[in-house]
């Protein structure tokens, strides 16, 4: 009877994971992250409603994994290239980020301490360090969906907000570990995390030799999927160390991510990564947290009730100060709406708050005030930023497109790119007789190397074509560039092999030779096919529809109007013809036609990049 009740709580808990983005989709509440609606979900079937789910040892387990990967996940979200200071940026009219935002945290750490002060000084909670970093921290998890779906990842004041929240994540959660081993029972000394540390750089190392080795890529595949076996044993083996030097388990477990980031894994990993965590292991875990929360108990204490709006005014004040710097190169409504979003809490409050309360230095009844305050500032925070950020000040997105080689094809075509939506440049190597271009970017190198490359800032390109006519050179900087998180990276070669590594690791192939081959089968065959094809204005498109604000919006509500027809819509293996009943839905390849400058407009809204 026991297991049975146990499987019924874990059946009640895994039917809410799957019914509430359901529920989300079809009630159309866009502005509700999926997490935060996965805890009041856990609040209706738990204590503070129906009690039809118990915490059992099963759920325990379930609910600790989903804790740890949430973390793993963290970890693995932070580009550590964002703290690399770009290239070619315009000095005076943009802030260097990386001073910029380590100065903007560093202002926030010490309104937190000033704050948790203050708090003690007025017995609101005691404890001074667990306030700082409740106070201090981000919400990665909500800040990086919001700016992705208005489009800001890549516009100068969305890279500033996304390296605030990762650094405030870097920093709150080393606050939490120093938290966790200060207050832990034992005498686990401080020092014993940098063992934590040395093995991190050294599975670092490792994990570098590793997957350079052939074989390794060829069990990456099929069944035996390697690299997601090596992740969780990295992430078990840092998970059981941080335990065992007296860290808490999710330093572990965030530093894993870490790894794995540095370590640049394929789109292809980071998705099925992404489908366990949040496929069934995190939704677990939040849902179990709002199973926890108790709040027909917090009505009984006012006190605690209180507390939820003064924490609000705390976080929003404790950013919109060290923000205000930004008022030197921003409007006022875009650096209030940048407050707004930066004052997001989730992850790390309730991780605070659950460790905290498991350490008994704070009771239950704070524990579920700290929590309730953190769901509540999530769905607050998304609203206000969307409603304040003025859309003019969405930056021109464009697309950087780098040519290696200076000769008789890539020229031609780097040119033909030069438009408002595309930036071409022509990379190539110092010589006497090489081609002088004056209508495009260039820049000349002694060689290719990859520190020449990295110094010129190559793979912060979008798109990186290599067309020298030397394929030593193609096949070298292709793999080096799609080694350094490039996400479209296409090489020109004439002896393709069998067994390419290039078709290994995603790179797009052509042929010159097979490329006229084909032109010229088309022309014989169907010649005025081939001339709508090469014409700009009567020429076919693809565009890949990643924009969630158009997701299932019909077409004959697009508010795109212009010189454009959609010819067909591609959805996985269908092929759809489109009508104006037709719903676009993300990740469709859409085939339009039209003019040039409307569809580089239309790219441009709906293609994040």
């Amino acid at each position: 009877m026991e297991n049975h009740g146990q499987f019924v709580s874990l059946v009640v808990v895994v039917v809410c994971a799957f019914l509430t983005p359901i529920l989300l989709n079809r009630l159309r509440i866009n502005f509700l992250p999926v997490v935060v609606a996965e805890i009041l979900m856990g609040i209706i079937v738990g204590k503070s409603l129906f009690h039809w789910v118990e915490r059992t040892e099963m759920l325990d387990i379930l609910s600790t994994l989903g804790f740890i990967f949430l973390m793993f996940l963290s970890g693995l979200e932070i580009d550590f290239k964002a703290f690399k200071s770009k290239p070619g940026a315009k000095k005076g009219k943009e802030p260097n980020p990386l001073v910029l935002t380590m100065s903007i945290f560093a202002g926030i750490l010490a309104l937190s301490v000033l704050s948790a002060y203050i708090f003690k000084w007025l017995g609101l909670i005691d404890d001074v360090l667990l306030m700082i970093i409740i106070i201090s921290t981000i919400s990665l998890g909500v800040v990086v969906p919001t700016l992705k779906e208005m489009n800001l990842m890549q516009t100068s004041i969305g890279q500033i907000i996304l390296l605030v929240a990762v650094i405030a994540d870097l920093a709150t959660i080393l606050l939490l570990t120093l938290y966790g081993t200060l207050n832990a029972e034992g005498d686990s000394p401080i020092w014993l995390i940098g063992i934590l540390v040395v093995f991190t750089a050294l599975f670092y190392v490792m994990g570098n030799r590793l997957k350079k080795l052939e074989f390794l890529h060829k069990l990456m595949k099929g069944t035996t999927q390697i690299g997601i076996r090596a992740v969780f044993a990295l992430i078990l083996l840092l998970v059981a160390l941080a335990e065992s030097v007296g860290a808490e388990n999710i330093l572990g477990a965030f530093l894993a991510g870490c790894v794995v980031s540095l370590l640049g894994p394929d789109k292809d990993m980071v998705d099925k990564l992404d489908s366990f965590g949040y496929g069934f292991f995190i939704p677990i875990f939040f849902i179990m947290v709002g199973v926890d929360l108790d709040i027909p108990s917090l009505f009984k204490d006012p006190s605690k009730l209180l507390l939820i709006p003064v924490l609000f005014v705390v976080f929003y004040l404790t950013k919109a100060i060290p923000l205000a710097v930004l008022l030197k190169w921003y409007d006022r409504q875009t650096v209030l709406a940048s407050t707004f979003l930066l004052t997001s809490t989730l992850s790390l409050v309730i991780a605070s708050a659950k460790i905290a309360e498991r350490l008994g230095t704070i009771d239950a009844a704070t524990s579920g005030t700290l929590i309730l305050a953190a769901v509540i500032t999530c769905v607050i925070v998304p609203i206000f930023f969307k409603k304040l950020f003025p859309v003019a000040a969405v930056e021109e997105k464009v697309i950087k497109i780098a040519f290696i080689g200076n000769n008789q094809l890539s020229i031609p075509v780097a040119q033909s790119f030069k438009s408002e939506l595309y930036v071409p440049t022509l990379i190539y190597r110092k010589s006497n007789d090489a081609r002088k271009i004056s209508d495009i970017n260039v820049i000349e190198l002694d060689d290719y190397s990859f520190e020449a490359l990295d110094e010129i800032g190559l793979f912060d390109f979008d798109i990186v074509v290599c067309s020298a006519n030397d394929e030593s050179i193609n096949r070298s900087v292709a793999l080096m560039t799609k080694e350094q998180g490039v996400q479209r990276v296409i090489c020109r070669v004439e002896s393709k092999k069998e067994d390419d590594p290039l078709i290994d690791k995603d790179i797009e192939i052509f042929s010159e030779f097979q490329s006229t081959k084909t032109l010229l089968k088309g022309l014989i065959e169907s010649p005025n096919m081939l001339n709508l094809l090469s014409n700009v204005e009567t020429a076919l498109y693809e565009i890949e529809m990643l924009n969630t604000r158009y997701h299932e919006m019909r077409l004959r509500e697009f508010p795109f109007r212009g010189d454009i027809i959609f010819v067909r819509i591609l959805r996985g293996k269908d092929s759809i013809i489109p009508h104006g009943e037709t719903e676009l839905h993300f990740k469709d390849r859409l085939i339009v036609t039209g003019s040039r400058q409307y569809v580089d407009e239309i790219k441009r809204e709906l293609e994040l990049f």
